[in-house]
């Protein structure tokens, strides 16, 4: 397990010895102290997130992959989308860097569908997805050096 210079648990990382990364953005829980007050009680139960994903890749643990596992929600801020909130998708519904709607469209905090201010993004990407990639790309680097190659699985459901 990681944890940023305030001690917030981040990830959490099994290292294994094979070239293949397991990825987990989205079966994290963890709403930090901060933030949760601030969300709706339909968005404190975390309904968009990859329930059960990472029992699917039980098997890592026993076949030496490295999995990285994400702790905070994807409320917090979303470990699947780039530093500039580029869209994955023109046109389709997305939640977005860090989600004011859940996927239905509904509004996850109490002050309605408003962007947080830039000020709170950057502070959720430093302190969560900085984090979170700099590992990623640290055990793919690794996988690399050891094998030639890296696999990397990003785990949904």
């Amino acid at each position: 397990m990681a944890t940023d210079p305030a001690g917030v648990r981040d990830y959490t990382l099994i290292r294994g010895h094979s070239p293949l990364v397991i990825s987990l953005p989205h079966v994290g829980t963890l709403l930090p102290e901060d933030i949760a007050p601030l969300l709706t009680d339909a968005a404190r139960a975390l309904p968009d997130t990859d329930w059960h994903v990472d029992q699917l890749y039980a098997f890592a643990f026993e076949d030496g992959y490295t999995l990285l596992r994400a702790q905070h929600s994807r409320y917090v801020i979303d470990l699947n989308r780039p530093p500039d909130d580029a869209a994955l998708y023109p046109g389709s519904n997305t939640s977005g860097l860090c989600p004011a709607l859940d996927f239905t469209g509904v509004p996850l905090y109490h002050a309605g569908p408003a962007p947080l201010p830039a000020g709170e993004v950057v502070r959720r990407l430093a302190i969560y997805w900085q984090p979170y990639h700099a590992e990623l790309a640290a055990q793919l680097d690794a996988a690399r050096r050891r094998h030639g190659f890296a696999l990397l699985i990003d785990g949904h459901s």
